[in-house]
């Protein structure tokens, strides 16, 4: 089954750099665009009805889409215009899709939509990746020289599903993978007999992290030999890390674990943080 690369579009400037740079990744993997918008029938418009209003939406969509078609003919689009909350819809087509992609403001005490509580509910619950976009993102930016970086974190399952999708991206980009791992001094009772073991073996701590990062890529390196690597080991907090590094990125892949409170569900600090603060495009990835 072809899956289809999803672009949401709510007409902000931001959702509309998402819809391009959806379309870009679509001609590259060679895969269907499909444009969903979520709305909802505003009975406090008297004058006009349910199917006007629809028709109002439907145009406006129809827009968006028509400077896509423009600018790449040969892709293959679709529209579903979808009566309902934003959050629901949006989780059910990232259920169906390659990948969701979808705008974000990111900077400043205001955050976008997409980083309150729609747009976190969405990145928590999605079963595919979700790409966050920014008004201000141009396909220059995805030039040769641009890496795609990756964070990797834990044994080699525990990062699989963002390297295969940062991979994956680069091979269709012809980019390098910058795999980047953080780690940090463990307090004292963490040490163990076992633990000590593996340190003492690997040469101490760093070369240790360096060798789990190694193990890590070596089957996604195997499966992309093509693919330029370049490995990132520092001592730091995840986050940080990743942003020292994310100036010199085209994307930055991030994987995620939903969190569930009693307020609802969030998304880990690491993927928080770079949303946030990273100015490219970032991709967060539900762990395999």
């Amino acid at each position: 089954m072809t899956r289809p690369i999803t672009a949401g579009v709510d007409g902000t400037a931001e959702s509309l750099a998402a819809l391009d740079w959806a379309a870009r990744e679509a001609v590259r993997r060679d895969l269907p665009l499909r444009v969903v918008h979520a709305w909802r029938y505003a009975e406090a418009l008297a004058t006009a009805d349910r199917d006007t209003q629809h028709g109002w939406v439907s145009e406006g969509v129809s827009a968006a889409v028509r400077g896509v078609r423009e600018r790449h003919p040969e892709l293959r689009v679709s529209v579903d215009v979808v009566e309902g909350g934003a959050a629901d819809a949006l989780a059910a087509a990232a259920a169906e899709a390659e990948m969701l992609v979808l705008g974000s403001r990111g900077h400043g005490p205001v955050v976008g939509f997409l980083l309150g509580s729609v747009g976190q509910q969405v990145i928590a619950e999605a079963a595919r990746p979700v790409v966050l976009v920014r008004a201000g993102d141009r396909p220059t930016a995805e030039a040769a020289g641009r890496d795609v970086v990756v964070g990797q974190h834990g044994g080699a399952e525990d990062s699989a599903g963002a390297l295969r999708f940062a991979f994956e991206t680069a091979a269709a980009r012809g980019a390098t993978v910058r795999a980047v791992r953080a780690w940090t001094l463990p307090p004292v009772f963490a040490y163990s007999p076992g633990s000590m073991k593996l340190l003492d073996d690997a040469g101490g701590l760093e070369p240790y992290e360096r060798q789990a990062l190694a193990d890590a890529l070596r089957p996604w390196r195997e499966r992309f030999p093509d693919v330029p690597v370049a490995e990132h080991v520092e001592m730091g907090s995840a986050g940080e890390v990743l942003l020292s590094v994310a100036g010199r990125a085209q994307l930055v892949v991030v994987g995620r674990r939903a969190h569930r409170t009693a307020v609802g569900a969030r998304i880990g600090s690491v993927a928080h943080g770079v949303l946030h603060h990273a100015d490219c495009p970032v991709a967060v990835v539900p762990h395999e």
